[in-house]
This record gives structure tokens, C-alpha cells and sequence, in this order.
């Protein structure tokens, strides 16, 4: 029954490729409105897709921000397990643009890797499941469990609606597993299953002077200029070793066991490799702690972005009105991005000079989120990978975010495997985003794969 799988998955090859490719031609970008017909015409196009390969109970569901679309196929019977997707299909901006070797909506293929937006995040890794399903129907005319897809248009944006849907919706997405390809491999050659992801807070904090820009040397000297105190306010969020200062930042965070910490030892990490593919002189975060260790399992605050004064060409004196950041703390198990933004949002106040003014806009926020890996569902993917590439999966942690993780365990009591296939050098959210084909077509094979081993697991 395998070999009949594996030789339909191989032929279909170029076939599997060329849809790839249509799909990731659609601009669905959800952060920008500019864009909302063509996250409109993408949700459409993957009902469409799912009705040509068999799956006609497929429809886009609108909400109050883009579609979400929902596809299922429930004629394993009631005895059989039921395997709920997730993915989004919608993408992140482009700039900069002219970093791009090829336009971000052309895809090509390149020594073995397909280049365009979405490549890796995540309609590539999406796709191996649509594929997969599609191979079972077409090989053998069912499916060995029962299937539903949950595939949204708003996860580059902030997932805005989607806990709300699934709360209102948890019938329709019953489920006794969820599967999720969205996250990335180790390293090259090295099969990777995440049991654990960092959370997300997102802030917005805008410094108000003066009514309006003012002549920098009328004024300058005499009044607080909103960059420079908000350069100052960002300057006292961290320490010199790292360490955020925000109070009570770290009372939930569980710290690492020795187990832990020696198994991140024996992973083959590279640092100066790591140093080198980023093209930096060295690498620095908290005190005490490992590269893997700070990105994995340390909660991180960053700075985003900063907008205020004149960035045209040439100068202009002027002392800006207002300034904005835009600010990121990804959390670690059992920190919370609600008591987070609460404690961040308190600390900028207090600190805030009586000069100016302090406005603050939380944008989103997801929980951190830990995934037990002696689970059926999670020994399904490792025998499902093993087969389709060869090699034992390790175990690993990731520094990003997929806070509906988080929402499926509250909401629908069903344990979360994730079963990424992208690479560190794919450029998530970076110019030249990349998938490696290999990993394309044995993401297929492994979730096709997947089907059958969660069937012989469920009990």
C-alpha cells in the first residue's frame, strides 16, 4: 500500500509543482488593504482547488477581517480518528523590494528550491498536505481517517478573528489531533519535530511633543524632543547583560532543566556558521545563557520598527511632533502576553517624562505553548518522517509564534504536532523567501504517510 503511494506521489511530481506555483502567484498579503481582493481571490482559489481533487464540502467562511476556508471529508466513519489541518495562506509584505533577486510573485526554481513569497510560510508547507490528501484519494479512493482543514487569510496580520471563530465553530472543527506544518528544520538534512514555541506581545507606543513640528533651531535645546525621549524610554528596557527590566518580566518563566540544556549541547550548532550566514561580527543577548537556549526558551523584547521627523533626502531641522516604535516580546511557557503587555505597558508609563505624551496600542498577543512529545499524534509524524527522509527526527524548540496552537488545546482538547519542513535558509519574511524541493515532495510523502500511522496509533 506504501509503494502505491510513493510511486503516485512520484509521478505527480511536476504536476504537484506547477499548482505550487499558481498558488503562490496570488499577492495575499493581509497586513496591507491594499491587497484584500487578492487574499479574497486566494481563499477562492484553494475552495476551488479542494472541490478538484475530491474534496467538495470546501467553502470560504467571510469574517470581519479575510476568509478563513474550511475543507472536510468525514467518509472514514465515526470510528476512525479525525486530523485537523491548520495553515494560512496569506503572506508578509515584500520590502524590500529591490533585495528580491526575482519578483516575490514570479515564482522560479533554482537549484532545487522554488523562490517566492510564501514559499516556506506557509503555502509551501500548506500545500504538501492538500497534496498528500489528494494522493490517498486518488490512489485508493479514501482516506484512512477523516479530515478537515482550517486555513486562514489573517495569520501574517495578527490572526484577529480566528480564536473567536474556533470558539464559536468548536463542533464543526471536533477533532483528535490537529497537524501543522509551519515551522522550520534543525538544519539541513536533519528532520525536525517542535514540541514548543514562544509566544508573542505586540505593542505600539507613540511619544507626543509639541502640536506640531517645530524649527530645530528656534526650539532645539528649549523643548523634549519625542525621539530622543523615546530612544531614551526604549533604552530603559533592558540592562548591560541582556536582561529585560521590566518588573516582575520573569516571575512565571519556567527555567531550563539540565536535561534540557545537555540535549541542546549535543545538536550540531554552528556559531560562527550562524555568525557568518547572517554576516555579523558576534553574537550577544542575555548573560548565562546559549544561543539556542536565549532563542528557544529565554522570552526576547525588541524593537520593530521606529517612525518619526524627516527621512527624505537631504536635511530638514525639525523637531518632530511625535515618535513611534513598534515593540516585540516573544514569551516563554508559562509567561502570559496579557500580564506581559499589562506589566510592559505599566513600566512605560511610569517612566514616561511629564514633558510629553504616552499613547500605547496593544496589537496582538499570543500565548507561549508546550507539546507533549510522547503523544500519539506526535509518534505518528516521527515514524511518518523517518520513513519519508530517511532519518530519525529530533526534537527541537522554536523562538516564533503560533499562538492558535494555544487556542486548539484550550478550545478543542486535541494535542498539536508540529511537523515542520522549512530550513533555516528559506527567508521567512525576508527578501528571496525559499523552499528546498526535496523537502516539498518528502513534506508530502510524510504527511501522506502521517494518515496511516495516525490510524494505527489512535486508540
Amino acid at each position: 500500500m506504501t509503494k502505491e503511494l510513493v510511486n503516485r506521489i512520484n509521478k505527480e511530481r511536476e504536476q504537484y509543482l506547477n499548482e505550487l506555483i499558481e498558488f503562490l502567484k496570488i499577492p495575499s498579503i493581509s497586513s496591507i488593504s491594499d491587497y484584500q481582493p487578492a487574499v479574497q481571490r486566494c481563499s477562492n482559489w484553494l475552495v476551488k482547488h479542494f472541490k478538484s481533487i475530491g474534496i467538495e464540502d470546501a467553502r470560504a467562511i467571510q469574517t470581519p477581517g479575510h476568509p478563513i476556508v474550511f475543507a472536510q471529508w468525514l467518509e472514514a466513519g465515526k470510528n476512525a480518528p479525525t486530523v485537523l489541518v491548520y495553515g494560512h495562506y496569506d503572506v508578509q509584505p515584500v520590502d524590500p523590494l529591490e533585495l528580491w533577486k526575482t519578483p516575490p510573485f514570479e515564482p522560479i526554481v533554482s537549484k532545487n528550491k522554488i523562490y517566492a513569497r510564501g514559499t516556506s510560510d506557509d503555502k509551501g508547507q500548506l500545500f504538501t498536505h492538500i497534496k498528500a490528501v489528494e494522493a490517498h484519494l486518488k490512489t485508493f479512493g479514501k482516506l484512512p481517517v477523516n479530515i478537515k482543514f482550517l486555513i486562514e487569510g489573517e495569520e501574517e496580520a495578527g490572526s484577529s478573528h480566528l480564536d473567536e471563530f474556533i470558539e464559536q465553530n468548536s463542533k464543526m472543527l471536533a477533532c483528535d489531533a490537529v497537524l501543522i506544518s509551519d515551522t522550520e528544520w534543525f538544519a539541513d538534512g536533519m528532520p525536525s519535530i517542535c514540541y514548543g514555541l514562544r509566544g508573542i506581545s505586540y505593542l505600539e507606543l507613540t511619544v507626543t511633543g509639541a502640536n506640531r513640528d517645530l524649527h530645530s533651531g528656534t526650539y532645539g535645546g528649549a523643548i523634549d524632543n519625542p525621539i530622543n525621549v523615546l530612544c531614551w524610554m526604549i533604552a530603559q528596557l533592558k540592562d548591560n547583560y541582556g536582561r529585560v527590566r521590566i518588573p516582575h518580566f520573569y516571575d512565571d518563566v519556567i527555567a531550563l532543566t539540565d536535561l534540557e540544556r545537555e540535549e541542546y549541547l549535543r545538536l550540531p550548532f554552528d556559531e560562527k556558521q550562524y555568525c557568518m550566514d547572517l554576516n555579523i561580527k558576534g553574537i550577544n543577548g542575555e548573560w548565562g545563557y546559549t544561543t539556542l537556549e536565549r532563542v528557544w526558551a529565554r522570552p526576547a523584547l525588541d524593537v520593530n520598527g521606529i517612525i518619526g521627523g524627516y527621512t527624505g533626502e537631504g536635511a530638514k531641522t525639525v523637531l518632530p511632533s511625535k515618535a513611534t516604535a513598534k515593540l516585540s516580546m516573544r514569551l516563554v511557557p508559562n509567561q502570559k502576553a496579557d500580564k506581559i503587555s499589562e506589566l510592559t505597558i505599566a513600566y512605560l508609563k511610569e517612566i514616561t517624562p511629564p514633558t510629553v505624551d504616552l499613547t500605547i496600542k496593544y496589537l496582538h498577543g499570543g500565548n507561549p505553548v508546550m507539546v507533549p512529545i510522547d503523544s500519539p499524534v506526535v509518534d505518528s509524524a516521527k515514524k511518518a518522517m523517518k520513513q519519508a527522509f530517511g532519518k530519525e527526527p529530533v526534537f527541537m524548540r522554536e523562538g516564533g509564534s503560533i499562538p492558535i496552537v494555544e487556542t486548539f488545546k484550550r478550545v478543542l482538547n486535541a494535542p498539536t504536532v508540529l511537523m515542520g519542513l522549512g530550513l533555516p535558509g528559506d527567508n521567512i519574511h525576508s527578501p528571496n523567501e525559499n523552499l528546498d524541493l526535496n523537502n516539498f515532495y518528502g513534506g508530502i510523502l510524510a504527511s501522506a504517510l502521517f494518515l496511516f500511522e495516525f490510524k494505527k496509533n489512535y486508540k
